[in-house]
């Protein structure tokens, strides 16, 4: 049974049409990792799944379930009370490009806040889930440290500790590394590849081939707000079927292969 379905999804913003008709089933304890040039609705299609953006036409169903909707007369969908809606995005986790992490709390405290107030844990049992948390992602010693005296990568880790204190069912990740330095990067992805070890359903827009070659079970290519490639990572890498998905890759390689000739120059001056 798919933990998430997405079927037929479109979405305008004015004049123009971002998602075209999307369709894309994911499976409890899946890794599904979205490719796609700037521009082709990755972001949006994640921001749909969790209500952050709404659908024009189309079913996104969480667990069974919609996010944000219910079925009205003559089968047209309407918006459902905000509490509900609160309550159902809450099995969604999502992290961003940019941390959003709360500048006057610390790190143990941006991580209580949300099970306290939406969870309503007692602060004791919130306190100790996130304590946990701070372990897995390898920050146990910087629980007491506030966003500006972490590293980028350590705030993308306090935010992934964050997302994961709300039980979510789903984890969404937005370009995790794309704000990050190229030598923090592997502290963020050998945290997610945790995650995806211990059966955690993940759906990851992401330009790093590496992790999407050994951590995904699919690949997914989007261009042009539609599903072009949907495919195990092996065949995805070594025979892209789509013409779309092999200039892609093909850019990106020489695109990544620059930036590492760069900074071995840099390094070498």
């Amino acid at each position: 049974m798919a933990l998430l379905e997405i079927r037929d999804v479109h979405k305008r913003f004015g004049d123009i049409e971002v998602l075209k008709g999307i369709t894309l089933t994911v499976a409890a304890g899946q890794v599904v990792c979205v490719l796609g040039a700037s521009g082709s609705g990755k972001t949006t299609l994640l921001r749909c799944i969790n209500h952050l953006e709404t659908i024009d036409r189309g079913r996104i169903l969480v667990d069974g379930e919609m996010v944000g909707y219910r079925v009205g007369r003559g089968g047209k969908l309407r918006a459902e009370p905000d509490r509900i809606t609160a309550e159902k995005r809450s099995r969604i986790g999502m992290v961003f490009q940019r941390f959003n992490l709360f500048p006057h709390l610390t790190a143990i405290e941006n991580i209580c806040e949300a099970p306290i107030h939406v969870r309503h844990l007692p602060a004791a049992q919130a306190r100790s889930e996130a304590v946990a948390l701070l372990q897995m992602v390898g920050l146990a010693d910087k629980a007491d440290r506030y966003p500006h005296q972490l590293s980028g990568g350590q705030q993308q880790r306090v935010a992934i500790a964050r997302a994961l204190a709300m039980k979510p069912k789903l984890m969404l990740f937005d370009e995790p590394t794309s704000a990050l330095d190229p030598e923090l990067v592997g502290e963020v992805l050998e945290s997610m590849r945790r995650l995806a070890a211990d059966g955690m359903t993940m759906v990851v827009v992401t330009h790093e081939l590496t992790f999407a070659r050994e951590v995904a079970e699919r690949v997914v290519m989007i261009d042009g707000g539609l599903v072009v490639e949907d495919a195990p990572p092996d065949r995805f890498f070594s025979a892209p079927a789509h013409a779309r998905s092999r200039a892609f890759l093909s850019r990106l390689r020489s695109i990544q292969g620059a930036a590492s000739t760069g900074a071995i120059t840099s390094n070498q001056e």
